[in-house]
């Protein structure tokens, strides 16, 4: 399946590949990442191959990246093709509580400064990057609904929040006809399937789409660490930030040496590289609405960009299931079919749908675009 076959996302009306591009890697100024011609190649590639969605925030290579999207776009004359998605949350003046957070005052700060360095008069998709711990989603979502009815803003989202947070942001936007969530942006892969207890029903259950970040594991399943040849270094974020605070970046255990294992072994079987099968495995879960493919290199986009174009037969999916799945837990163990025939009286119950698909699928005519 080619990135030129657009899904809704969540219950909008706002049509998006399945792989989005994203721009986290757009700049150097963190020590890792793709010079300003890289990074058009990049764009380009993800273009010419049919993709719409990119993805970036506003603190994401200290707001390079905003900029060279913003520059990308105009060049190629893509602004009404393209879906924008850009984040609010992190801080970029230490001392300044307010120019951080998720309080009416930073949003409305932040979007001003997103716009301009977008270079555009409006964002398709915002959304609050990670939760402060201290703003009411009365807030936020009211905040978020005036910047749609003004027009700077057409969808938002949230990510990186409690399931409990999202769920009451969703329900009091059904409330006050606030412009309801569309998507949940969170991390998930084959290493990381928290998201399955709690997010995946949410997002099924009140329309929020999953935006998947981190598909290989901030690198780890991309194929540069191979058990079978000893390769337990790599070079890139994981071993640039093994030793920061960032949980994101805290991959090497053994339980996800075991998964990385098993990956390379079910890439063999099926003649593709690690990276394709893991974003294939992620981007065929249910709830998952699109998957966030970053790259610092070209030839590693076009890699990846190629993840949708076959099946992963059931027999090597098992495997990859069973090496990954989650540890049961408190309460989640009372929702496993053994105790819930208890409660049906021992017939099966049945289950929603897997994928996150409308039945309509809208194909661009061509896979490119001058």
């Amino acid at each position: 399946m080619s990135l030129d076959t657009y899904y809704t996302l969540g219950r909008s009306g706002l049509k998006v590949s399945r792989l989005a591009l994203g721009a986290m890697t757009f700049g150097t100024e963190w020590g890792w990442g793709a010079d300003e011609e890289t990074a058009r190649q990049l764009f380009n590639t993800y273009i010419d191959a049919g993709g719409n969605f990119i993805d970036t925030a506003d603190l994401y290579t200290n707001g390079t990246s905003e900029l060279w999207i913003g520059k990308f776009v105009a060049e190629r004359g893509l602004r009404d093709r393209v879906v924008i998605t850009t984040k609010f949350s992190y801080n970029a003046e230490p001392g300044n509580p307010n120019a951080g957070g998720n309080g009416r005052k930073n949003i409305l700060r932040a979007v001003e400064g997103s716009l301009k360095r977008l270079g555009t008069d409006y964002i398709d998709l915002y959304i609050l990057h990670t939760w402060d711990k201290i703003t009411p989603a009365e807030e936020v979502m009211r905040t978020l609904d005036d910047l749609v009815r003004a027009g700077k803003v057409r969808h938002v989202g949230l990510s990186d929040t409690p399931a409990w947070y999202a769920a009451r942001a969703q329900t009091l936007a059904e409330w006050h006809g606030y412009e309801p969530l569309s998507t949940l942006q969170l991390e998930y892969s084959l290493v990381e399937r928290n998201i399955e207890r709690e997010f995946i029903p949410l997002g099924l259950e009140l329309g929020m789409g999953v935006m998947v970040w981190s598909p290989l594991a901030s690198g780890l399943l991309s194929g540069k660490y191979k058990p079978s040849e000893g390769a337990f270094t790599g070079e890139g974020r994981l071993d640039t930030l093994k030793d920061s605070q960032n949980p994101a970046f805290q991959k090497f255990t053994e339980r996800n040496w075991k998964i990385v294992a098993e990956l390379e072994n079910v890439a063999k079987e099926l003649n593709r590289s690690m990276a394709q099968v893991a974003v294939n495995w992620t981007a065929n879960q249910p709830g998952i609405a699109s998957v966030i493919v970053g790259a610092t290199k070209r030839s590693q986009l076009e890699d990846n960009v190629k993840a949708l174009d076959f099946e992963i037969p059931a027999e090597l999916s098992d495997r990859l299931e069973a090496i990954s799945r989650l540890e049961p837990q408190f309460p989640y163990s009372f929702f496993e079919p053994e105790i819930q025939g208890m409660i049906h009286g021992g017939k099966p119950v049945g289950l929603k749908p897997k994928g996150y698909y409308p039945d309509v699928i809208i194909r661009a005519a061509g896979a490119g675009v001058s």
